[in-house]
């Protein structure tokens, strides 16, 4: 059995020491001792194969606890943090966070409470695919065509002319991928966007 903190940030202009720092006092309160501690500097938009954090699940054996400052660390949405939780009690691995007093593992407490995120990742879908749903329409009614424009520069202009509705989106949990299909450009036009935006 591991003990492994994990520690995420969503920029540069952020430090790991707070999480570190709680992490710690809480190993001390509670006689335990983090063998291992993982850390990295990304956003949680970013998908979870792409972070250092998807290593580690896949690493994880029997037994063993991640522990983390506050669930939020772990993902953006529900609908991730669920994928995260239930990876985990499939590897009867335990997820421990500070914040929230969370001790999820394989046992019958924890079984109704990943129930209960569940239930909130779906809710949080259909949500999702309702507001979704709503800004296309909205879109439609104000005359913009939807679909893949040919020139590069009407792709950006694109863009930049719903700045609001792209940050909206990204804020509900939409992926860049599903935004690029919503506003009828490459992916990549999308994420080049964000990254000018300064949103990741």
């Amino acid at each position: 059995m591991a003990i492994i903190g994990y520690i995420r940030v969503s920029s540069n202009k952020q430090t790991c020491e707070h999480q570190y720092f709680e992490i710690n006092k809480f190993s001390r309160q509670n006689h335990i001792k983090v063998e291992r501690w993982i850390q990295e500097k990304i956003s949680s938009r970013e998908p979870l194969s792409k972070r250092r954090l998807w290593l580690l699940l896949n690493g994880l054996h029997d037994g063993d606890i991640l522990i983390a400052a506050e669930i939020s660390r772990l993902g953006r949405s529900v609908l991730e943090i669920m994928k995260i939780l239930e990876f985990c009690m499939n590897k009867n691995c335990q997820v421990w966070t500070i914040k929230e007093s969370y001790r999820l593992g394989n046992d019958i407490q924890s079984k109704v409470m990943a129930f209960a995120f569940g239930l909130s990742a779906e809710i949080e879908r259909n949500l999702i695919s309702q507001r979704t749903k709503a800004s296309l329409d909205s879109i439609r009614a104000t005359g913009k065509r939807l679909g893949r424009p040919m020139a590069t520069r009407s792709r950006k202009l694109g863009l930049a002319r719903n700045t609001k509705l792209v940050k909206d989106l990204l804020d509900m949990g939409v992926s860049k991928y599903q935004i690029s299909k919503i506003m009828g450009v490459y992916p990549a036009t999308v994420s080049q966007f964000v990254k000018r935006q300064g949103w990741e």
